[in-house]
């Protein structure tokens, strides 16, 4: 199924969050401005109250926060698992990144929750109280049924694992930290007690047969040997009754020892049910890999990484049986940082890591991939370990990550807001977090301003038409991809992993278009998915036409640049390219069939610099560090180029003065 497919434009016309829908149209600046900044200036100067002026600049969303708004969006209707390259050479920047992105996520996440209540009337059950007692009694005696109700569920709570890599860079086995991090934090989310007792007796979530709504299935194997247990422990208790307090049978002997034997049978029968469940208490999973791992012999033992997966395995169907229980999608978003300040080899150890725990088909993870991707492919090349397999880091790099993000330079909005908390101190910063808090439970009260509750509510209008206008361009372009009266569909690359990059990408490309009041009513879908095709087959050729043509508007292009085609570009810088081909022989190789190049850009979708300079801000999908490289070595190229023609014309200069200081040596000796 599409990820875009499920949601239907029923719940796309619902109210969205309020923090979107302050992007709304302006006058042109002066001088040449991206769409996002325009939307910024514009935003700077208009407000429609007076009264809440001071308000709705606040509220002013910054180019980051439309970035990260479109991802949380996506990642709510993409199935799993799925690992998310988030792309950047920023530094320190991506983890404010990340802080905003988990926070779009979790209100996403809120608003997905109340239209599921107004649906259904049914609120989550959270494993708290008495619901706790519940949980652990149909662990016990119950085994979920997955339904039809629970598949129709578009509520998600998302369960985020930060990860630095940074922290086990010392150890040869980074890829351990990785699972046992993953291990202990969802052991603390849920609680040691019903890990431990479905480590015992839980029991792997099955399909319903037929429609059945019934999403609980009463365990019968255990009923039996409960109530033989009970029965068993209440004959011992009556006989030992009888033989304390009936004077006749007090002094008996046979009636002592059957009376001894029940009560033995009984409460070892319940100690030996009870040892596994106190020795999940006492040894969690983090300690076993630990041990496992530790162990040199059993690491070198065949069975070593069946081992770990099995016990991946156990916590991805605990995970499955927590969303029965608790009437609502889990996804485990883990977050791996500083990986591109590691050694080589545990790169490897983590990329292998990864794909052991995305090797469940419908595991419920979402790895967020923090890294720069000119040093990871490095790392890549390097290790001693991959050769053979990893010789392009590009390509392997690309066979991992199922959902590009690129983010782009910063935009003036988010510079800033970045300049303006860097210039307060600490005491500052809590004080507007306070104060934060406060202003959202007065807007939750009674006691709201008339004028700003009037903006809000305009805003959330604003927001539901941008929702539902994003979604139905999301349905046109996934329509073009497989028109098989179309062009689009024989572009598309065979491999499955790749298919998955465009579809994922599609959404997140015109959710952060309909967000920008200039391009909301001017996006032709078809287009834009076959953009996304273009940066994903020929990601190489596509960021040398972009180069070249960012170095020409630098330039004093002339006047009807805009309206050149791209293929133009390319082929008159083409043979410069080429030229380039042993430093970028890797990224080159990242370029499918240069024939269907030509076919695609120069007859089917022939796109214009115009339209190469408005896409190229929403371009996710394309490792911008490809076109920085290559703008360095061009750079390089120019320098070497004047050089020379310095060096040649100095060369000629002495050459005509030696020729007249000749010329004027003969002349003294004739005289």
């Amino acid at each position: 199924m599409n990820p875009e497919t499920e949601e239907d434009l029923t719940e796309a016309e619902t109210k969205g969050p309020a923090y979107l829908g302050t992007l709304v149209g302006g006058p042109p600046a002066q001088e040449p401005m991206n769409p996002t900044d325009e939307e910024a200036t514009r935003l700077h100067h208009e407000e429609p109250h007076a009264n809440a002026d001071c308000q709705a600049k606040k509220d002013l969303l910054t180019e980051d926060d439309i970035y990260c708004c479109s991802l949380s969006k996506t990642l709510c209707h993409t199935s799993t698992p799925v690992t998310v390259g988030f792309y950047s050479p920023c530094g320190t920047r991506l983890h404010s990144l990340l802080e905003n992105n988990a926070e779009c996520m979790h209100k996403e996440s809120c608003r997905r929750e109340e239209n599921e209540y107004r649906r259904t009337h049914q609120r989550p059950r959270r494993p708290e109280g008495m619901n706790y007692f519940t949980l652990l009694w149909y662990l016990v005696f119950y085994e979920p049924v997955i339904t039809e109700v629970h598949l129709r569920r578009k509520n998600i709570d998302f369960i985020f694992i930060r990860f630095s890599a940074w922290q086990y860079a010392g150890s040869d086995k980074l890829w351990a930290g990785l699972v046992t991090t993953l291990c202990d934090h969802i052991r603390q989310h849920f609680g040691p007690l019903p890990l431990s007792f479905y480590h015992v007796v839980g029991s792997r979530p099955r399909f319903a047969s037929g429609f059945s709504q019934n999403e609980w299935r009463l365990k019968k194997k255990v009923v039996v040997t409960a109530g033989g247990l009970v029965v068993m422990l209440l004959a011992g208790v009556s006989l030992a009754t009888v033989v304390i307090f009936v004077p006749g049978i007090r002094d008996g002997s046979a009636l002592k020892v059957i009376s001894a034997v029940f009560a033995t049978i009984s409460g070892s029968s319940i100690i030996l049910a009870l040892a596994p469940v106190i020795k999940h208490l006492i040894i969690s999973q983090k300690k076993k890999i630990e041990s496992m791992t530790n162990n040199q012999k059993f690491t070198s033992h065949l069975g070593f990484m069946s081992a770990v997966k099995r016990e991946i395995e156990l916590l991805t169907s605990f995970v499955y049986y927590m969303e029965i229980f608790e009437r609502q999608r889990l996804r485990i978003v883990f977050e791996i940082t500083s990986l591109d300040i590691c050694y080589p080899e545990r790169v490897i150890g983590v990329l292998n890591a990864i794909n052991t725990l995305l090797s469940d088909t419908n595991a419920p993870f979402i790895f967020i991939l923090v890294v720069d991707p000119c040093i990871i492919t490095s790392c890549l090349e390097q290790a001693s370990n991959m050769k053979g397999m990893a010789d392009n880091g590009y390509l392997y790099l690309n066979r991992t990550v199922s959902l590009p993000f690129s983010i782009p330079e910063i935009g003036v909005r988010s510079k800033m807001r970045f300049l303006h908390e860097t210039f307060q101190n600490r005491e500052d910063l809590m004080y507007r977090i306070i104060t934060r808090n406060v202003e959202q439970g007065v807007r939750k009260g009674k006691g709201m301003d008339p004028a700003l509750a009037e903006m809000e509510a305009s805003v959330e209008m604003d927001q539901h038409q941008i929702d539902a206008q994003a979604v139905q361009y999301i349905h046109e372009a996934f329509h073009s991809l497989h028109d098989e009266y179309g062009c689009l569909y024989r572009y598309i690359p065979e491999s499955i992993i790749q298919m998955k990059r465009i579809v994922n990408t599609i959404p997140i490309t015109l959710r952060l278009m309909t967000q920008q009041h200039s391009l909301r009513h001017d996006i032709c879908p078809r287009s834009v998915a076959g953009w996304v095709v273009l940066a994903n087959q020929w990601p190489c050729r596509l960021s040398w036409i972009l180069q070249c043509m960012e170095d020409k508007q630098q330039c004093r292009p002339p006047k009807d640049f805009n309206q050149q085609p791209l293929w133009e570009v390319f082929v008159g810088n083409c043979q410069e390219l080429f030229s380039k081909h042993k430093d970028l022989q890797n990224i080159m190789a990242l370029d499918s069939d240069p024939e269907l190049f030509e076919q695609f850009l120069s007859h089917d979708f022939p796109f214009t610099v115009q339209e190469g300079a408005k896409y190229m801000r929403y371009t996710v999908n394309l490792d911008h560090s490809i076109r920085h490289r290559m703008g360095q070595l061009r750079a390089l190229a120019m320098l070497e180029k004047m050089y020379k023609k310095e060096d040649g014309s100095d060369k000629k200069k002495k050459e005509d003065d030696s020729d007249k200081k000749k010329k004027e040596d003969d002349s003294d000796k004739t005289d």
